[in-house]
């Protein structure tokens, strides 16, 4: 059929038959996708490493390219003109700060997961139900936690530890991450005897040691609600990627790794 059509023509066909083939055996090429640049709480990262691939299945035109680190420090990052499209803070004040500032689209924020805390030792033996018990241990010499000045999880540390009264008792053991993800990884190396970290990564299929926990009761800290927040460039993949972290199947990763969904 192509053989009647003028010469210019056939070789714009032929390359978009190419394309066509391209695209049904491995989808558009990587200069064809829109770059999602998305800083995430260190927290989050082991289910972010499971919802990135359905997202990318979902919609094959978003390449997702993900930072980790204490919300803190993305926040940092954020204002200081670091080019992220979106946050996944483990808080809700700095997206709130983030839209008031003028650096988050307004009505676009929303709690995309509510965190919990655990004391978690590699050791099965080390915590027996009793986490007060197994922190004021005498053998027990360090405890995690993350930094409560950049971590939210931090923070709800400290105040579990004044709401179970072992403040004083503990104050000497803390030792302190910049993030949840690098608290975790103190107690997994044997750094801290036990920490307290985000249920997530205790819950996480690459954490190779079940070892043995006690979640902290919730009435002992205040809710973590982590909000996610679109930043300003509207980048429309994105948004995208806002409204497929509210989806069913994306609630299920979440709700698997511990978290509460609202």
């Amino acid at each position: 059929m192509t053989e009647s059509l003028p010469s210019s023509i056939r070789p714009i066909l032929r390359a978009l038959g190419v394309a066509a083939v391209a695209l049904a055996l491995g989808g558009l090429p990587a200069a064809a996708k829109e770059r999602v640049l998305a800083a995430v709480a260190a927290n989050f990262a082991e289910a972010m490493a499971e919802i990135e691939p359905l997202f990318e299945d979902a919609h094959p035109e978003a390449d997702l390219v993900v930072t980790t680190g204490s919300t803190g420090k993305l926040y940092a990052q954020i204002k200081s003109a670091a080019p992220f499209d979106l946050l996944l803070a483990a808080d809700q004040a700095r997206p709130a700060r983030l839209e008031e500032e003028g650096d988050a689209v307004p009505g676009a924020r929303f709690t995309y997961a509510v965190g919990r805390l655990t004391l978690w030792s590699p050791d099965p033996a080390r915590i027996r139900g009793d986490g007060i018990a197994a922190m004021t241990d005498p053998e027990t010499h360090f405890i995690a936690i993350a930094n409560p000045d950049l971590a939210p999880y931090g923070a709800a540390a400290e105040q579990a530890l004044a709401a179970l009264g072992i403040a004083d008792q503990v104050r000497g053991k803390l030792v302190m991450g910049q993030n949840i993800g690098q608290t975790f990884s103190m107690v997994a190396t044997g750094n801290a005897e036990m920490g307290l970290v985000a249920l997530s990564a205790a819950l996480s299929p690459r954490n190779a040691a079940s070892g043995s926990r006690w979640d902290v009761p919730r009435s002992a800290y205040e809710p973590i609600r982590q909000d996610a927040a679109l930043l300003n460039g509207d980048n429309a993949a994105a948004r995208a990627f806002l409204d497929f972290l509210k989806s069913d199947e994306a609630r299920a990763v979440i709700a698997r790794f511990g978290y509460g969904v609202e």
